[in-house]
């Protein structure tokens, strides 16, 4: 059995808004997130670990931000590309671990809900999916409350005979 493993990482900045797209879920808060597309961060932090481990590049490549098509886009959407993608590869995402590193808005009552959402996204249980909420103790932009940042662990398996 060939194991592979992929990280990912991504950030947005903060602007007034109606609330924040963290892994499919719209989490309230007075604030929401710039990007390209939905700027839905851990999306892309798991899109680019999955992508990296198979040995497909990033997120970037294969969304590009100078095209029109992925403005606005639902990043849920390009990560169950991506995993498509990935398996037509020969490879399965099998677990996921991520940390939204942000002073808020807080996580806790939202994580079931994000870990689902990726695990349907991923083909996985949601057991198999750990989302973990960090504060940056007030230090720098993110401990400013400029905005926020994910970090994606993914272990993949190779599905070729």
């Amino acid at each position: 059995m060939k194991i592979r493993v992929g990280i990912g990482y991504d950030s947005h900045r903060f602007v007034p808004g109606d609330g924040v797209i963290l892994g499919g879920v719209k989490v309230p808060s007075d604030k929401s997130l710039v990007g390209h597309s939905d700027a839905d961060a851990v999306c892309h932090a798991v899109t680019d670990a999955i992508l990296g481990g198979s040995g497909l590049g990033d997120i970037g490549e294969m969304f590009p931000d100078n095209d029109e098509a992925n403005r606005g886009r639902d990043s849920l959407e390009m990560l169950r590309l991506a995993v498509r993608r990935v398996r037509e590869a020969g490879w399965a995402a099998v677990q996921v671990d991520l940390s939204i590193i942000a002073e808020e808005p807080k996580i806790g009552r939202h994580r079931e809900r994000i870990r689902a959402k990726l695990a349907g996204a991923l083909g996985v249980e949601p057991s198999a999916v750990m989302v973990k909420g960090k504060t940056n103790e007030k230090m720098g932009w993110i401990g400013k409350g400029k905005g926020l940042a994910v970090i994606a662990v993914c272990t993949l398996e190779s599905i070729v005979a």
